[in-house]
């Protein structure tokens, strides 16, 4: 059965002015992300990765060009519409994890569901990346892998449609960095989240529906794997 079109992005081009000299950072990308896959975007840095998926996400918007997420055009959105779009939509993970460190983990996941339309539990929420143990430890009390786990439940505790992951592995060694892959795919599985997780490591690919390369601002190829790899099966 086909799946629905999540996003679909045609002649996506980015340019930051920077003083008087202009940086192309997306040159004519053309893209459709599909309902509950897991997609990898990979690229070394500066290929435009982290631009479009801050495009994506309403972070940030095309010079020129269209993205339309679930038929709504997010390049004609205003302000008010694409806060909206990201409250509801979408969850980000980074490569930082930005808890706040005063509040425990579930207080930090608590501070997105308070503010959703139709959230889980966090107490739900950090129970499916593995943290229902830590509930109420802080973030100065958990490992780097373990904050990352926190920072992910705070991204799909809202329910997401999309979950957008700029390098989550990027501070973590390989051990660590496979438990929160795991996490990740865990909720790519059982919520049906379409994610899309940005990465320039290679190794990380083998665990995806679909790897989609990036080069000099444009998609230099893509491809489906027959099989995806258990996260608990890759080393780097």
């Amino acid at each position: 059965m086909a799946k629905n079109v999540v996003f679909r992005a045609r002649g996506l081009r980015k340019v930051y002015h920077m003083g008087e000299v202009d940086v192309v950072a997306l040159r004519e990308v053309d893209l459709d992300l599909y309902e509950g896959e897991f997609v990898v975007l990979l690229g070394p840095s500066g290929s435009g990765k982290s631009t479009l998926l801050n495009i994506l996400g309403g972070l940030d918007s095309a010079t020129s060009g269209e993205v339309w997420y679930s038929g709504h055009n997010l390049a004609a959105a205003n302000e008010r519409e694409l806060t909206a779009f990201r409250r509801d939509h979408v969850g980000f993970v980074f490569q930082f994890y930005n808890l706040i460190p005063s509040l425990t983990a579930r207080e930090n996941v608590a501070a997105v569901t308070e503010i959703a339309t139709e959230p889980m539990r966090p107490e739900e929420a950090l129970e499916l990346v593995g943290m229902g143990q830590r509930l109420d430890h802080f973030p100065a009390q958990l490992s780097g892998g373990e904050q990352q786990r926190v920072a992910i439940a705070r991204a799909i505790a809202k329910n997401p449609a999309v979950l957008l992951c700029d390098e989550p592995t990027g501070a973590l060694d390989s051990a660590t960095g496979v438990v929160v892959l795991e996490a990740l795919a865990r909720a790519n599985r059982e919520l049906g989240t379409t994610t899309v997780v940005i990465t320039h490591n290679v190794v990380i690919a083998q665990m995806a529906d679909r790897v989609i390369h990036m080069a000099d601002g444009r998609i230099s190829g893509s491809e489906r794997n027959d099989t995806r790899k258990p996260a608990a099966e890759l080393s780097w």
